[in-house]
């Protein structure tokens, strides 16, 4: 077992990495158009939404950015929105962590350069 523990740490290691979430890009992400029916603040400052299906995405210290919930309130809830959400693990996941968040042509949230 002692011969395969380096090949179990460098496995961990790169699994680790690909679930980072760094300067994401349109072309990394998936899209999806969802209405959402919920938001809310979750741990860490941050700000978690909630979609007729009972799936859940958030902007990463969304509080800390500058975003206000009442403001969001008016602008998202019971609309539909298009997310843009990073791709793990060489695309073969999706997160739920938003990169990028519209109404219409209208962007809410972005981390797009």
């Amino acid at each position: 077992m002692k011969k395969y523990a380096p090949f179990f740490a460098l496995a961990l290691s790169l699994l680790i990495t690909s679930c980072l979430i760094n300067n994401p890009q349109p072309e990394n992400c998936y899209v999806e158009i969802e209405e959402i029916i919920n938001i809310q603040e979750g741990v860490f400052k941050d700000i978690v939404f909630s979609d007729a299906d009972g799936d859940h995405y958030y902007i990463n210290r969304g509080l800390e950015r500058g975003l206000n919930l009442d403001i969001l309130n008016a602008k998202v809830l019971n609309k539909t929105v298009t997310l843009h959400l990073p791709k793990l693990v060489g695309g073969l996941v999706t997160s739920e962590y938003i990169a990028q968040l519209t109404v219409g042509d209208d962007i809410i949230f972005t981390e797009f350069d």
